[in-house]
């Protein structure tokens, strides 16, 4: 059992108007003694298209510790991430990562996919999306599954839109089936309640706050 927190600001990215966005991660005090989990994600990306400028990660999960930082050279002749990347199983590296248009970290994905134009989404049509973590690119897609209003325990019952999104093979995921999310079906588009299959039962996570909202939270039933 943990909690995570997602939060953001704007700033001044090399003259750029950009938002930082934080998401921290962690297990509880409790479960700390079983497999403690700390997390720490930040990425900039510009206001005007949402195009990331830089990433990090700090990843502490058991005895495995991981960081990245990179940084987007979208002006250069060939688009590259200069990615500077460690791993407790594979040490320091450091290399160039390809750069395509729609290529995102995870936080500015995230943000991203919570602005597109839903009235151009088709309802069970495979959709890709494209993002660096570690030292890789990895593509993956998510599938818009329709609207249901869902009751998301300590919290209320809210009108949401379904989504499925692909999930990486590796060591908690076996890569068989999809992520399925439940994101608010207003213009804050909250993500309120995930579940997903891992190797050994399931995860799941659901909302417990929020603060500033830029619209009415309009999907709150009750």
């Amino acid at each position: 059992i943990g909690t995570a927190s997602v939060t953001l600001d704007t700033v001044n990215a090399g003259g750029t108007a950009a938002f930082h966005c934080r998401v921290t991660g962690s297990t509880t005090k409790f479960y700390d003694r079983f497999f403690r989990v700390r997390e720490d994600f930040n990425s900039w990306f510009s206001c005007d298209g949402l195009v990331p400028i830089r990433f990090t990660r700090d990843t502490h999960e058991g005895r495995y510790d991981a960081t990245n930082d990179y940084s987007y050279f979208w002006n250069a002749s060939e688009p590259y991430i200069d990615a500077s990347v460690y791993s407790s199983s594979r040490g320091q590296r450091t290399m160039k990562l390809p750069l395509k248009p729609c290529t995102f970290d995870l936080p500015s994905l995230f943000f991203f996919a919570r602005n597109i134009d839903m009235t151009k989404v088709e309802k069970d049509v495979k959709y890709p999306m494209t993002f660096a973590i570690d030292d890789d690119i990895y593509d993956v897609y998510f599938i818009f599954r329709g609207r249901e209003t869902v009751k998301v325990k300590g919290f209320g019952t809210v009108k949401c839109m379904k989504f499925a999104a692909k999930l990486l093979e590796g060591e908690v995921f076996n890569g068989d089936q999809d992520l399925e999310i439940y994101i608010s079906d207003d213009l804050n588009r909250l993500p309120v309640l995930f579940g997903a299959p891992i190797r050994v039962g399931d995860v799941e996570g659901r909302m417990i706050s929020y603060k500033g909202l830029k619209y009415p939270f309009s999907s709150l039933v009750r």
